[in-house]
């Protein structure tokens, strides 16, 4: 296995000696990644396709390429005000003297990576990690061989090894990875692994920013028609075969949609993917593992009582294709209804009122993406007040992951932390708060011996 320790004290060296990059030499090195980026993009779609066995090169600039660019675009257009000190205001008491922070990088940065969006993962955070000022070290995951070897090759184009390393390997590297002094630790992945990372750094009190899973719910109002919402939900539930950690998980459903929902919701499938059969535009599952972890929820739910509803047809599918499948009936006993999915299977759950929907939602852990689509106002302030999750998006699912000027997060076990523009350039920074004195000062007037003079200013300081 990779000696993981060796490049991690050099750089932890090196981040002492040099800790404060300017604004220009950062501003360069995001510079040289958007370019190097471009100049391999077509191999990074390739790579990345080749590592799921067959994912939609389409997908991988919308959803990964893009939004990597973009946010690196916002980055270097904010990133002089980012670093400006921070005025803060002085107490009275305090006065004539004043308050800054100033933000400083915090020196040598790890970020594990998971296999779904290997691109956007990857690099999203290190853009934010760079911004800061920071070294980086990225363990990325072996599922995905090909995109590690092109992103090495892009790194290389960019930067030394001792400013941006990238290290492969096995879960046994990644707990080496995990238990490393890091001064941040950025984690992207499952729920039960992050438990885990989380572990591993407080043995060093590293501060952690994970980005977990869960179930990410969507409700539906009763105000659209079934044909809306369909369309709304499952580009969603269907984009990357849905291995995504905000694709919806499961749909509330109002009862009276429950008999023509699955009709909808095949049309929809259909005008997204007229063929699912040698449609490039349809993701493979990214292993045969996960497709028959995937196989097995299905098979679980059915021997439960569920009823599962394909949406396309299964003629010509490839061992890692999986169709799209609405799941009618579901109950808490099945596996399907515990676990995060990952894939295209939509489990739908009929209520009643839109409390009985808030209140399955809240009886469950607090997710990492909430889904409404609804137009009423007040439908959507209740859904704001009364649930808890990491983020939401209105009348769509995912879309608010890509606002730059957002924080992205989780909440409880969907997470811990913020990532994505400033919120990102702050999470690698100390913050840290500097008090000027000036020389002519009250100060004096607080100081030993007490007596008199001081009983008096206390008095007046403590007055209610």
């Amino acid at each position: 296995m990779l000696d993981v320790h060796a490049p991690f004290q050099h750089m932890h060296a090196l981040s002492r000696s040099q800790p404060t990059p300017d604004l220009m030499a950062r501003r360069q090195a995001l510079r040289r990644l958007a370019a190097a980026l471009l100049a391999h993009q077509q191999g990074l779609q390739y790579a990345i396709s080749q590592d799921f066995g067959g994912r939609s090169p389409h997908e991988t600039q919308l959803l990964e390429l893009f939004p990597t660019l973009d946010g690196i675009r916002h980055t270097m257009k904010h990133l002089k005000r980012w670093m400006q000190p921070e005025r803060r205001s002085t107490g009275l008491w305090h006065l004539p003297g004043s308050n800054h922070v100033y933000k400083q990088p915090l020196g040598l940065v790890g970020i594990i990576v998971p296999w779904n969006y290997p691109l956007f993962l990857s690099v999203g955070p290190l853009t934010a990690a760079l911004a800061a000022g920071n070294r980086v070290m990225l363990k990325l995951s072996e599922f995905t061989p090909a995109f590690n070897a092109c992103l090495r090759t892009v790194l290389a184009d960019c930067f030394p090894e001792d400013q941006v390393r990238l290290v492969e390997g096995d879960a046994g590297l990644a707990a080496a990875f995990a238990a490393l002094p890091f001064d941040h630790l950025l984690f992207t992945g499952s729920t039960a692994v992050g438990r885990k990372v989380m572990a591993a750094a407080a043995a060093n009190l590293t501060p952690v920013t994970l980005e977990l899973g869960g179930k990410s719910p969507v409700i539906a109002g009763d105000d659209l028609d079934v044909e809306t919402l369909a369309r709304q939900l499952m580009f969603g539930k269907c984009a990357n075969a849905g291995q995504t950690c905000v694709a919806p998980d499961y749909l509330l459903l109002p009862r009276k949609w429950l008999a023509s929902f699955p009709q909808a919701a095949e049309q929809a499938v259909r005008s997204l993917y007229p063929v699912l059969a040698s449609n490039t535009d349809y993701s493979h599952i990214i292993n045969a593992a996960h497709r028959q972890r995937l196989q097995g929820y299905l098979d679980d739910a059915l021997a439960k009582g569920a009823r599962a509803v394909p949406l396309h047809d299964e003629d010509g599918l490839t061992p890692g294709q999986l169709v799209p499948t609405v799941l009618l009936g579901g109950t808490d006993e099945m596996r399907v209804m515990q676990e995060e999915i990952f894939g295209p299977i939509l489990p739908v759950i009929p209520y009643d009122d839109l409390s009985e929907a808030i209140a399955f939602v809240n009886a469950r852990p607090r997710p990492l993406a909430l889904y409404f689509l609804g137009n009423r106002a007040a439908d959507r302030q209740r859904i704001l007040a009364e649930t808890c999750s990491g983020g939401v998006t209105f009348n769509d699912t995912m879309l608010h992951v890509g606002q730059h000027d957002l924080p992205f997060g989780g909440v409880g076990p969907s997470g811990m932390g913020h990532y994505h523009g400033h919120e990102g350039f702050l999470t690698f920074s100390k913050l840290k708060p500097v008090y000027t004195q000036r020389r002519w000062n009250g100060l004096a007037l607080m100081k030993p011996p007490y007596g008199p003079r001081f009983a008096r200013i206390m008095r007046w300081m403590l007055r209610a």
